[in-house]
């Protein structure tokens, strides 16, 4: 008995140095791993997360391998599915873009674009870049040209963290596109990475008011003075929330943020539901007649499409003014854009979607020959190729994109823009999460991004017959009907 005693102490012994070296092993490991995580630079979650954050990335590998066995499939989840945000990253990672097995699209749900490849494509050797195209040209003292249909649309610096908005900015230097300040001012961030800005000018004047909140003379030349500055927007109207102004709670008004907007630090900013200074269309062509005569440069304004009876009114006086009245451009959103904050009544149920909108208002710009002088611009959710080709199709002269970016900078669409809690340091002012998203890493994934979708939306163009995306035509594409059946855009 006392032999069998000690073994099984001696058993115990070892059982316990076994678990304590077991133990110690983990412990080690996670040690580790630890290290790793905060001092990789290329996943915001798990810099932010260590350890922890590593089972975002298990889960969504090991979803691959089991998504048979659970509801939610590539394309169910809204606002962005799986298979949307999946492309972004891998663009944004510059990594092979290439799909298995088949499509999971189904190709027969209302709405869902086709494209018509030719018999005789175009040939690589005879592919071209995208042509340029000038903005305000023979009406502003300095037009804008650019080549770039894809670009970065407006995400003002507040609602956005400073890394953000400097990865954004170095990376659109890099892919050569511009970036819109969104209505919360320049700020030296937006200035930094070099890129061409289109400068926002929202309900509350944010950058270029005076003392009253009136817009002033004297800061637009300011702002206009900036080389880098090529465009101003007008901003009539947001996709997630036509008819209400811009929301930026106290919590991330910081003093750098309000010495820019003009406004109270740690107080609301919201903006007004409207131009106090705009309430008719030639107070609208008036205002784009002040900025351009002071700035220089071309100017437009972005709205969405709801009510669309004074589309025809705003052309046929534009020819009673003079063709030189004119927008330099448009840019129209859709009803399914998106924002940091809204309320759900006007995200759910105001606006036209794009695929309403768009075609009408180049329609209605052809109609009256202004379509070569106006240029369009178009926004919301258009964060893939063939969103952007059909875009092209329809007639729009550019595209941009807030959330594609977003995605791009590392958004895992955690819905936190609002909170001041954003996991991977996009939307927020907690410098203890800023340390997850690293400028130069994530400046790389906003070019590439950028640069790889134009390159796929050539490979369309090329696919339809034509050398370059500018000339793809509705008849390159049909859209999905109600009958589940393809119907030509021309139609």
């Amino acid at each position: 008995m006392d032999v069998m005693a000690s073994w099984a102490t001696h058993l115990l012994e070892i059982s316990a140095a076994l678990f304590i070296f077991l133990l110690g092993c983990l412990f080690l490991c996670i040690i580790y791993l630890y290290i790793r995580d905060v001092t990789q630079t290329k996943q915001a979650i798990r810099r932010n997360y260590p350890v922890v954050g590593r089972f975002r990335y298990w889960f969504e590998h090991m979803g691959e391998f089991f998504r048979q066995y659970f509801f939610a499939q590539d394309r169910d989840e809204l606002p962005f599915n799986r298979a949307q945000r999946s492309w972004v990253y891998r663009a944004a990672k510059n990594i092979d873009s290439t799909v298995a097995f088949g499509s999971t699209r189904p190709l027969n749900q209302p709405g869902d674009v086709i494209f018509l490849n030719c018999p005789f494509p175009t040939l690589s050797e005879d592919a071209v870049p995208a042509s340029a195209v000038t903005i305000g040209e023979g009406v502003a003292r300095v037009p804008y040209t650019t080549s770039s249909i894809f670009n970065i649309s407006g995400m003002s610096f507040g609602a956005l963290s400073v890394p953000a908005v400097l990865s954004l900015s170095k990376g659109a230097k890099k892919a050569g596109v511009w970036m819109n300040t969104g209505e919360g001012g320049l700020s030296p961030y937006h200035l930094e990475g070099g890129a061409d800005i289109v400068f926002q000018i929202g309900t509350a004047k944010y950058g270029v008011r005076d003392e009253n909140g009136e817009l002033s003379d004297e800061r637009l030349k300011a702002i206009a003075a900036h080389q880098q500055v090529r465009m101003f927007e007008i901003k009539m109207s947001q996709g997630a929330k036509p008819g209400k102004g811009g929301i930026l709670p106290g919590n991330k008004v910081s003093a750098e943020i309000a010495a820019i907007r003009g406004i109270l630090e740690g107080e609301d900013s919201i903006s007004p539901n409207g131009h106090k200074d705009i309430r008719c269309v030639d107070d609208l062509l008036d205002m784009i007649d002040r900025i351009r005569q002071v700035t220089g440069k071309p100017v437009g304004f972005k709205m969405v499409l709801g009510a669309y009876g004074w589309l025809d009114e705003l052309m046929l006086t534009i020819h009673s003014r003079g063709i030189s009245s004119a927008p330099d451009f448009i840019t129209l959103d859709s009803a399914d854009g998106g924002t940091g904050a809204a309320p759900q009544s006007l995200m759910d149920f105001m606006g036209l979607p794009i695929k309403r909108s768009l075609p009408m208002l180049v329609d209605k710009l052809e109609s009256h020959g202004l379509k070569q002088r106006v240029k369009v611009i178009v926004s919301g959710k258009l964060v893939n190729p063939a969103e952007v080709a059909w875009a092209m199709c329809i007639g729009a002269d550019f595209i941009t994109s807030a959330r594609g970016f977003m995605f791009s900078l590392g958004c895992i669409q955690a819905l936190q823009c609002n909170k001041n809690t954003c996991p991977t340091g996009i939307t927020t002012h907690d410098p203890k999460l800023h340390k997850g998203l690293v400028v130069s890493d994530k400046a790389e994934r906003v070019a590439h991004y950028a640069t790889n979708l134009m390159y796929e939306v050539g490979v369309i163009a090329h696919a339809c017959g034509v050398s370059e995306p500018r000339k793809l035509k509705r008849f390159h594409a049909q859209l999905i009907n109600d009958r589940g059946l393809p119907q030509s855009l021309d139609e």
